[in-house]
């Protein structure tokens, strides 16, 4: 091998390593706002976290889950994380969006509840005042009523209901009298 080979395998060396190496000599700008957008993205996360456990505790509260000297302790540290992580989204996004973290916080919780109570009384999808709600629980109970008032008994030879209209049982056959 002559000195002019040696030379150009030597040249590509460093030319291959350069180009392989580049990435790692470089900084990198576009990955500041992938870190930005999971920062983002995990405190979004978190957020919806706490505010679950905080309905969740009001919930179970409700129900007597939890012992009374416990919930206020819970709910204020719940509501103290969510407050932190609203303060950093703040930080984040750049905007304020008005009043303190935790007035926020209990806004959200309230409409949460509000949606919760509205899809209880007039399922997804549906709003409903109590009043409507009333007035289908009325109309449930007359069709009730009417079908118990319509009911003739039970066949003597199959025990399956009947009507008073009925002469003969619509599954065995057998004459009603």
């Amino acid at each position: 091998m002559d000195l002019g080979s040696i030379f150009l395998i030597l040249a590509l060396t460093v030319v291959v390593g350069l180009f392989v190496a580049r990435p790692f000599l470089t900084r990198d700008v576009e990955s500041a706002p992938d870190a930005r957008e999971h920062d983002l993205s995990s405190l979004l996360a978190e957020r919806d976290r706490l505010l679950n456990a905080l309905q969740e505790l009001d919930f179970d509260n409700g129900l007597g889950k939890i012992p009374a000297e416990d919930y206020p302790a819970q709910r204020a540290l719940l509501l103290q994380q969510a407050a932190a992580v609203l303060r950093r989204l703040d930080g984040l996004q750049g905007a304020d969006r008005g009043g303190t973290a935790e007035e926020r916080v209990e806004r959200v919780v309230a409409a949460r509840r509000a949606d919760a109570a509205v899809a209880m009384v007039g399922g997804p999808g549906s709003v409903r005042s109590g009043a409507a709600a009333d007035e289908v629980e009325e109309l449930i109970m007359q069709r009730k009523k009417q079908r118990q008032e319509k009911s003739g008994g039970f066949c003597p030879k199959c025990g399956k209901p009947v009507q008073k209209s009925d002469r003969f049982c619509s599954v065995c056959g057998t004459v009603i009298k």
